[in-house]
């Protein structure tokens, strides 16, 4: 028996209880994990309050990241052995893999060894950000020295993420903010320039920062009303790259301003770096060489103990944060 955390009806973050439950050995191709920390992220919210993209059997886990100890391997994994220290790459689907559990079991294909000077933390505070990041700014826009990339929140912890690698490789980042309170943490944390978006005009900042240059590339994970001003602000052939809708506000179709400068607008999740293995070696070489050399290093939060899973829920939530929370086991 190992104790995990599971919910057996829709709702807010009181509707997530501990229980004990048994754990079956890994099966073949798969590995068993003794876990020390985990990473929140909002999905998880998404599914625990039913408005997720996945939709569970109750009463279900949940949970894209973790990072422990190897316990069993299954029958053809090589490459791994008990004790070796590992995290989580984000499953396609966190139902068939939850990852809040004192114990959990993944396929050896999304299971990796991180640096070992990587606290427990930080290791279950990489894949998700990391791997968003990359996937949407390397693999898909391409972002390389001299670009002007412009990424809404901006104190999200994939939006850290965004700006450190950005930073990897010599592009200048903006932060998007919704108050000035972060701004000098923002700074701090590597944006080059730090945009409040409800207390000043975003288009016209965006505009004087890039001048006539323009931004090429845009993370955002919020839709509405924001879509105009900052597709107003980008460069011919421009790309937006969406990977949320936090927006509650109808997300308006800027016609002419995507015609008159050729920009893409693209959807993405990581689920499609996460599924195909080229994509996935080469984001883990990136990531993996980026946290040996210090040039991308996890931001946390908060931490809190496994027990107090319902408080880093609401503080989840909160939208207070700036980085990951993470829950120790």
């Amino acid at each position: 028996m190992t104790r995990v955390i599971r919910f057996h009806q829709h709702g807010g973050p009181e509707v997530l209880r501990i229980e004990d439950v048994a754990i079956p050995p890994p099966a073949q191709g798969e590995i068993q994990i003794r876990v020390k920390a985990l990473g929140l992220n909002r999905a998880e919210a998404l599914l625990r309050a039913g408005t997720y993209i996945e939709t569970p059997a109750l009463p279900s886990g949940l949970g894209l990241e973790a990072a422990g100890i190897v316990e069993t391997v299954g029958k053809g994994v090589q490459g791994f052995a008990p004790g070796d220290a590992v995290s989580i790459v984000p499953p396609v689907s966190m139902v068939r893999w939850p990852a809040y559990g004192e114990v959990v079991t993944f396929p050896a294909e999304l299971v990796v060894k991180h640096p070992p000077p990587l606290s427990w933390d930080a290791a279950a505070a990489v894949w998700m950000p990391y791997l968003t990041a990359y996937g949407a700014l390397i693999d898909i826009g391409k972002l390389s020295g001299g670009d002007f990339v412009v990424v809404t929140a901006a104190s999200s912890s994939v939006g850290l993420a965004a700006i450190q690698i950005a930073n990897r490789v010599g592009a200048t980042p903006i932060a998007v903010t919704r108050t000035s309170a972060k701004r000098q943490a923002l700074l701090e944390l590597g944006a080059a320039h730090v945009v409040a978006s409800a207390e000043e005009d975003l288009a016209a900042r965006l505009k004087a920062i890039a001048g006539p240059k323009g931004v090429r590339v845009v993370l955002d994970p919020i839709g509405g009303p924001i879509f105009e001003p900052l597709t107003d602000a980008m460069s011919r052939g421009g790309i937006l790259i969406e990977y949320g809708g936090l927006s509650a506000e109808p997300t308006p179709f800027p016609l002419f301003t995507v015609l008159s400068k050729a920009l893409t607008l693209r959807g993405y999740l990581v689920h499609e770096i996460v599924s195909d293995p080229a994509r996935l070696a080469a984001a883990k070489a990136f990531i993996l060489d980026g946290l040996t050399s210090g040039s991308l290093k996890p931001i946390i939060a908060r931490t809190f103990p496994f027990d107090q899973i319902v408080d880093a829920h609401r503080f989840l939530e909160s939208n207070e944060q700036l980085g990951k929370i993470v829950v120790t086991v």
